[in-house]
């Protein structure tokens, strides 16, 4: 038997944010990041909470650490709130889980009773739906992915407007996560029905949308369709789950520290052809991954009469799309160190591996899999 089932409720289009105004008379925390208060967006999100005490919490870090989700609870104790808003991309939304979390248990609150809202500002990480948050120790140089469904947040309200601020850059990093997560739980060992369809959608509107919204980052209907395509591939993972192209972007990004949504849309090509595993064929079938990559080609109108030439066609416009987000093509081009990566290999590959996303990937990889791909996307 399986399941699949959502409990977070989704506000989005232009004027969404208007839901905030039915929370009335409450203390409430914003959770934000200094960039995002520094251009006034908790200022604005405060601007419908007329009638409520409002506290902003902006000490959130990319990638964040388990000193910023410390200092986050330190503050809700300090200002006693009842609400909680976390406003900004993946980093934010995952700090804030991670606040209500552990204030939980170590303050005895009964967060699940509260009204918690994820207001991404960001289209990529899908993290206002999941069960997921993403959580760094800088000391050991590793990211702890956290898995509860007790971190779904309850509301989520996608506002096209909140994104505009987003740079062209950062919009092709976040819009190219959206990708990987529709792509990986598409493939994944996990993958049902209902989760294929969201995934169908994401990567339809991704393809569509994600470089008009790179080109002219004021155009609304591209927002909102990334918007709704990071919100439907994060419902899709959060019943799927993920798969290499993840685990290795989590084991990578801590060590290099590079944007998230960057290396792996520069994975991506390599896990494709690694999934797809074209070069074997058993009773003279493909993989179910390579399959399922040639029915995502039709779903994009890509020649796709075999399953070779669809996959191979699928593979060609993730490359397209990230040369047309300028998104490098290896590591070397990003600029890292040759001898830095190697130094840190056998880190890298241990991590990767033991990552909590790389299970449901629907081939097993071992190291010297983990190895030739780490090889692949360094690049010559």
């Amino acid at each position: 038997m399986e399941e699949f089932s959502f409990s977070t409720r989704i506000f989005f289009g232009e004027g969404a944010l208007e839901r905030l105004r039915r929370v009335q008379d409450k203390k409430v925390m914003i959770v934000t990041d200094r960039f995002m208060a520094g251009i006034g967006v908790p200022d604005k999100v405060a601007g419908h909470l007329t009638r409520c005490q409002v506290s902003v919490f902006d000490g959130v870090v990319p990638d964040p650490p388990i000193e910023v989700v410390a200092a986050g609870v330190q503050a809700l104790q300090d200002c006693g709130a009842e609400v909680m808003i976390a406003v900004g991309g993946g980093s934010t939304i995952d700090a804030a889980k991670a606040i209500r979390a552990v204030a939980k248990q170590t303050l005895h609150i009964d967060t699940d009773r509260w009204e918690c809202f994820a207001v991404p500002t960001t289209s990529g990480t899908g993290s206002e739906v999941t069960d997921y948050a993403v959580i760094t120790d800088r000391a050991k140089g590793i990211k702890y992915p956290l898995d509860s469904q007790a971190l779904r947040p309850p509301v989520a309200i996608l506002d096209p407007e909140l994104t505009v601020s987003a740079p062209a850059s950062v919009t092709a990093d976040a819009g190219m996560d959206v990708l990987t997560h529709a792509l990986e739980a598409y493939v994944s060992k996990g993958a049902n029905d209902f989760s294929d369809a969201l995934c169908e959608k994401a990567v339809s509107l991704v393809f569509r949308f994600l470089p008009l919204a790179f080109q002219d980052g004021t155009n609304l209907l591209a927002r909102e369709k990334m918007h709704n395509a990071s919100c439907m591939a994060g419902l899709a993972f959060n019943s799927a789950g993920l798969g290499l192209n993840h685990g290795m972007a989590h084991a990578i990004g801590a060590k290099l520290h590079i944007a998230h949504g960057r290396i792996n849309a520069m994975l991506l090509p390599h896990i494709i052809t690694f999934n797809a595993d074209l070069g074997r064929i058993r009773n003279g079938e493909y993989a179910l991954a390579a399959k399922k990559y040639q029915r995502m080609a039709k779903v994009l109108d890509l020649p796709a009469p075999s399953v070779r030439l669809g996959v191979t066609n699928l593979l060609r416009e993730v490359e397209r799309l990230n040369r047309t987000l300028k998104i490098p093509a290896s590591l070397k081009e990003w600029g890292a160190e040759p001898s830095k990566v190697k130094e840190l290999r056998g880190e890298i590959v241990s991590a990767a591996l033991a990552d909590a996303t790389t299970a449901t990937n629907p081939r097993p990889a071992a190291a010297e899999h983990v190895e030739a791909l780490l090889n692949k996307v360094m690049g010559g």
